[in-house]
């Protein structure tokens, strides 16, 4: 029989394995976010000439400078291009940092949105009268496409990139604060350049679409799961969340204190893009099993952000 260790590793190895269809349906995904990015910028953002934060807000700078000094081609809207050039540092920096298979999902990412920008045409007017709304929903949109971006195990560039590198390292906890941090920079270099207006609606825009992608990018969200299970056998479902998650589980043998049943308590700490995986699980092990979720618990440790 199989010793515990080598049933881990034995899961660990078939889950780690490349599956076409998971990577097709994330490269979808991946189009799908870029596609809600590109939209809510050009359609909401542009038209009240805001600026985004980090590399696009930086693109966009660099784009309208060039713009007043008559080095625009014709209509063609630089930023989407620049963008792409400002993260080829960041992607040869990444590509020794990261795993191949994020590297690659990456630059497809940026390359689509950086295309995306360009062709989409930029609306003449706001769709919205008020500048609070637009800006709004422009932060909605393009936070829920980039957070859609991250979710599917890739990265649409810029501050975005460098966030999760930190955070991969355990220095920084969310990639939506660490890049609100960075804008401050930004906005305040706009203050000497543009209406106070501008930067304070610009401002607006940026904490909407960081609260949205830290909520859209579950990865990014630790939770504490308890688990309080009858099952005669707790070993096999353990087995199955250390080999599938990696995750590993901390257990007590516990008393009902009303029924007097002898019962095993669980404990694992994971990101909240595992929960579901987790539930069925343990739904699989035992239907009436209790399961506890506490989210954005304080972890200090050897804890591994599964990011990309």
């Amino acid at each position: 029989m199989k010793s515990r260790r080598d049933q881990v590793e034995e899961l660990k190895e078939r889950a780690g394995k490349f599956s076409w269809s998971q990577e097709t349906r994330r490269y979808f995904g991946i189009a799908l976010g870029a596609i809600i990015y590109a939209i809510g910028f050009n359609y909401f953002l542009a038209p009240l000439h805001l600026y985004a934060g980090g590399f696009m807000g930086f693109s966009q700078l660099a784009a309208e400078q060039l713009k007043r000094l008559g080095l625009q081609p014709g209509s063609f809207e630089l930023q989407g291009t620049l963008y792409y050039l400002f993260n080829i540092p960041g992607i040869i920096i990444a590509y020794r940092m990261m795993r191949r298979r994020f590297i690659i999902k990456t630059f497809f990412a940026i390359t689509l949105v950086s295309l995306l920008l360009t062709v989409i045409p930029v609306a003449d007017e706001p769709i919205l009268h008020e500048y609070v709304a637009n800006a709004f929903f422009a932060g909605l949109t393009c936070g829920a496409g980039l957070g859609i971006i991250l979710r599917m195990g890739a990265c649409d560039g810029g501050m975005n990139l460098v966030g999760m590198i930190v955070v991969q390292k355990g220095t920084a906890s969310s990639i939506g604060r660490l890049s609100l941090m960075v804008n401050a920079l930004l906005f305040t270099c706009c203050l000497f350049l543009y209406d106070v207006s501008i930067v304070v609606y610009s401002l607006l825009f940026s904490m909407i679409q960081s609260t949205v992608i830290d909520k859209v990018h579950a990865q990014n969200i630790n939770v504490r799961v308890m688990i309080v299970t009858k099952s005669a056998d707790p070993d096999a479902l353990e087995v199955e969340i250390m080999g599938q998650l990696g995750r590993g589980v901390t257990k007590w043998n516990a008393v009902g204190a009303y029924s007097g049943e002898r019962e095993t308590l669980l404990m694992i700490v994971a990101s909240k893009y595992e929960i579901p995986k987790i539930r069925s699980l343990t739904l699989e092990s035992d239907p009436h099993a209790f399961v506890l979720v506490d989210e954005n618990v304080s972890v200090i440790g050897n804890f591994m952000k599964n990011l990309t």
